[in-house]
C-alpha cells in the first residue's frame, strides 16, 4: 500500500522559548526526525504541514518570523512538499488531498503537533476521506490544558487523544513498532 508521511506543525514556536511551548516537543521531534530519515532513505513521499497565522500580530506562527519556521531537526529539503494551512485540519482549504490522490497514496503515517488539535483533526479527516492512518504516538506532542477549573496534564491530554484515535480512526503505535512492521517492499 503506497504510504506517505505527514509531519504536522513541527514549528519553532512550539519549542522552549517559544510562545506555545509543548511538553516533550524535543523528544517527539527526535522521533519525527528519525521517521523522516527512514522515509527519505527509502524515497517514500513526505509532506510537511506548516501552520501560518493569518494576522501579522498573531501570538504564534506569525508570518515572516522564526517561530513560524519548521524546526531544523525536520527541515524540509528543497524538493520536499510543504503545505501551508490556517486551520487544525490539514486538508481544509489546502491542496493536500489533491496531491495525495495524484501520488496514489492510500496510507498516511502521521506525527507532529499538537496531539489534541492538528494531529487529531487531520487524522480524523484523513480517515473520513478513506485513508488508512497510522499515528506515531511518540512522535507527537501537546501541552497542559485547562477545563472546568482543572489543569489536565499534557500526558493525560496526549493519552486521551491517542486512545480516542485508536478506537477506530488510526492504528496508534510507537516509532520502533512502526519501523519493525514497515518494509521497503511494502510501500509500492
Amino acid at each position: 500500500m503506497k504510504t506517505a508521511l505527514i509531519l504536522i506543525d513541527i514549528q519553532n514556536d512550539y519549542f522552549p522559548g517559544g510562545p506555545l511551548e509543548l511538553k516533550r516537543i524535543t523528544e517527539a521531534t527526535e522521533k519525527a526526525a528519525n521517521l523522516l530519515g527512514l522515509f527519505r532513505a527509502n524515497r517514500w513521499p513526505t509532506f510537511h504541514i506548516q501552520h501560518l497565522a493569518t494576522k501579522e500580530d498573531a501570538f504564534c506562527f506569525a508570518p515572516n518570523t522564526t517561530g513560524v519556521e519548521i524546526n531544523d531537526r525536520v527541515k524540509p529539503l528543497p524538493n520536499d512538499m510543504v503545505i501551508q494551512k490556517q486551520y487544525a485540519n490539514s486538508f481544509r482549504d489546502t491542496p493536500l488531498l489533491d496531491k495525495l490522490k495524484r501520488d496514489e497514496i492510500k496510507r498516511l503515517v502521521i506525527c507532529g503537533a499538537m496531539s489534541h488539535m492538528c494531529v487529531d483533526a487531520t487524522t480524523r479527516a484523513a480517515f473520513d476521506l478513506g485513508f488508512n492512518c497510522i499515528v506515531i504516538h511518540d512522535a507527537c506532542a501537546t501541552r497542559d490544558l485547562k477545563f472546568a477549573g482543572q489543569v489536565l496534564p499534557a500526558e493525560a491530554v496526549h493519552g486521551s487523544f491517542m486512545a480516542a484515535l485508536s478506537s477506530g480512526y488510526a492504528k496508534v503505535i510507537g516509532l520502533n513498532e512502526f519501523k519493525s512492521e514497515m518494509s521497503p517492499s511494502e510501500n509500492r
